[in-house]
């Protein structure tokens, strides 16, 4: 089974922790998180990534432009907006992408 790989940024570092470690949780998912999105930006070019996870308390013309980056970078990259609701919303917005991909 396909282990998907997973870029977190964030900006409230608590959320960010959470996220990564509710991600972290299951078996075939890594992530990485990052509050810095030059720093994101950089891991992103340099990595495999199935997912991209945009989190709390960043700004709305970042959120647009790292999402813009991202799709352009690897337009196959599913980028979700995640602002809280629990882990069952987050997993279930991460297997309803899987599902759409056919990879369910």
């Amino acid at each position: 089974m396909k282990k998907y790989q997973f870029l977190i940024l964030g900006k409230n570092q608590p959320i960010l922790e959470i996220l990564l470690r509710l991600v972290n949780a299951y078996e075939n998912w890594h992530a990485v998180g990052f509050s810095d999105e030059k720093l994101a930006q950089d891991y992103f070019l340099q990595n495999s990534v199935d997912f991209v996870l945009l989190s709390a308390a960043i700004e709305d013309h970042v959120e647009k432009e790292f999402a813009a980056f991202c799709l352009k970078a690897h337009p196959d990259v599913d980028v979700i907006e995640h602002f809280g609701g629990g882990s069952g919303l987050l997993q279930s917005e991460i297997y309803d992408r899987l599902y759409k991909k056919g990879k369910l």
